[in-house]
């Protein structure tokens, strides 16, 4: 029985090998996709043992975090997103069914997906003013106590 190589199968489930649908095997995009996927591979697999013969992380704990920290970045992102969508459009926001239905949440999933927080840091960002709040933001009162 060989001994599997963690740093390439790691690399491997980063960094899959897109596989083609019948016939697409000879499509302009595809070789390209495919050929920059496996170099992709490689850089990270490389990546990876250097780190571990660095003695600074371990390959799968490190995917791990590094999955974790996309995944953190991507549901703000996600807040964001609908917090524009209700607070910045003019003249109507988007409704709650729209964005419910393309964020992959309920419709009171979107009413609380996103703060006075993100609501700033949308405002920040475009450098668009939100409508007005019907609801105070809780910090404001924290700090006037």
């Amino acid at each position: 029985m060989t001994r599997r190589d963690i740093f390439t199968d790691v690399a491997a489930i980063l960094y899959p090998i897109p596989q083609p649908d019948p016939g697409e095997e000879h499509d302009d995009g595809f070789p390209a996709a495919r050929d920059e996927a496996a170099e992709d591979q490689e850089r990270a697999a490389e990546n990876l043992r250097a780190a571990w013969d660095g003695g600074d992380q371990d390959p799968l704990i490190g995917a791990l975090a590094g999955a974790r920290r996309a995944k953190e970045e991507a549901e703000q992102r996600i807040r964001e997103l609908i917090a524009y969508g209700r607070e910045f459009v003019q003249p109507r926001p988007y409704t709650l069914g729209d964005l419910a239905a393309a964020a992959g949440l309920s419709i009171s999933g979107v009413r609380t997906a996103y703060s006075h927080r993100d609501v700033a840091q949308v405002a920040d960002a475009t450098g668009a003013k939100p409508r007005e709040w019907r609801a105070p933001d809780p910090e404001d009162g924290q700090a006037m106590a």
